[in-house]
């Protein structure tokens, strides 16, 4: 099947609306190898749901096998301040590494300690939201969907006030370099913020190493394992960039692509707003409808099978999150909204599974209650004023904008 009429990137149409194509990839076969990208895209629940526990698959080909005997051209040596960055964070790590990494990390970033930042949410969402409603409304993607995870994360990093600006410019041309194709005008941003950045917080550290305070950078440099491993300095660097790059564009993307979501089917809003207990399962359907995070990429590192057809080593595979969760094969009337559905009939895969599961989805959940249930509580009558538009970028989906009126 030629798949270049259905999957169209960079198309503004597409991007605004893929869901019609998915339904096509869906219903032609199970793995479509696609020119515009030079990737096997999978539609399928069931696919992307297996695949992402396969370990024949990986984020990264280097633990095995060097570019030239991957068949892939070396990044150019320009582009290494980004690489030396993004290379070492558990997305982008395969066993022996990302199993000691990730089980460091996880010692800092316990349960206990996302349970102790819900006051810290609430605070931060009750301060954003008020001032919201005080103004009469905005743009509610930039005056609270964006501030609220970013103030969150440099919360608990422990990053200066007076710097917090700084975050978001260096998370977004960083996560440039996760679209498609990226050009090299977007390498250049993604390479000068990496090196701003790491910068930044290798000062950071290097103070928290002299006076330890209670933030997760100084529990990053204080978790050791049984044996005394730690994490090197680029390891916690590169975690707590991971922390905000990861952690903040779900939540910026589900807050406003799901308001958006919601001014659009006014019934399913009034029962939201009716009926408080419902929003839990109305979040976890935001991520499902609408998926912020829509195509996640792994490398074939051995041949594998996806519904009869052989995918080659050395193939770059394109799981389609946005399609698996409107797969009717996994979802019952999938194209339809109902922020009723049953929590254990959404099965959706938007923090991903295996061992590259989401780190932060409890904490993406713990913001998402808090901005939903203000706005929903504080703002009963806010409805949008023009109709939104949509961000260049396909794999991080998310809107320019989002004006509304309290």
């Amino acid at each position: 099947m030629d798949t270049t009429h259905h999957f169209q990137p960079t198309s503004p149409h597409f991007i605004a609306n893929p869901y019609p194509a998915y339904t096509h990839l869906r219903e032609a076969t199970r793995a479509h190898h696609t020119p515009v990208t030079d990737q096997w895209l999978i539609p399928h629940h069931h696919d992307v749901s297996t695949l992402l526990r396969d370990r024949r698959l990986g984020r990264t080909y280097l633990h095995r096998f060097s570019h030239e005997e991957f068949g892939r051209t070396p990044p150019p040596p320009s582009h290494e301040p980004f690489h030396t960055l993004n290379d070492h964070g558990v997305l982008d790590l395969e066993a022996p590494d990302h199993t000691r990494i990730r089980r460091l990390v996880a010692k800092a970033f316990t349960p206990r300690r996302v349970e102790e930042l819900a006051p810290v949410v609430e605070r931060i969402a009750r301060r954003l939201v008020g001032d919201f409603v005080a103004a009469g409304g905005g743009d509610l993607l930039s005056e609270v969907a964006e501030p609220l995870p970013v103030t969150v994360i440099a919360e608990m990093l422990g990053i200066p006030e007076a710097d917090r600006h700084l975050l978001r410019p260096w998370s977004a041309d960083i996560c440039g370099m996760y679209e498609l194709n990226p050009d090299e005008e977007t390498a250049t941003r993604a390479v000068r913020a990496s090196v701003e950045f790491s910068g930044y917080l290798r000062g950071l550290i290097r103070d928290r190493r002299r006076t330890p305070a209670p933030d997760l950078v100084s529990a990053l440099i204080a978790v050791h394992d049984t044996d005394g491993t730690t994490l090197t300095e680029q390891e916690m660097i590169s975690t707590c960039v991971l922390l905000l790059n990861a952690g903040h564009e779900a939540t910026v993307n589900t807050t406003a692509n799901g308001w958006w979501t919601l001014f659009r089917h006014p019934d399913q809003l009034a029962l939201l707003r009716a009926d408080p207990a419902l929003l839990p399962g109305a979040i976890e359907e935001l991520l499902r409808y609408d998926t912020p995070l829509q195509l996640f990429e792994r490398w074939v590192l051995d041949d594998i099978e996806v519904g009869g057809t052989v995918v080659p080593r050395g193939s770059e595979v394109a799981l389609l999150f946005g399609s698996a969760n409107r797969d009717p094969a996994a979802f019952e009337d999938p194209d339809t909204f109902d922020v009723r559905r049953p929590p254990a009939a959404n099965r959706h895969v938007t923090f991903g599974a295996g061992i590259h599961y989401c780190l932060g989805a409890p904490l993406a959940r713990l913001e998402l209650a808090a901005s939903f249930g203000l706005l929903l509580r504080e703002a009963p009558r806010m409805r949008l004023l023009a109709e939104p538009s949509w961000k260049p970028g396909y794999v991080i989906r998310g809107l320019t904008a989002l004006h509304v009126e309290i």
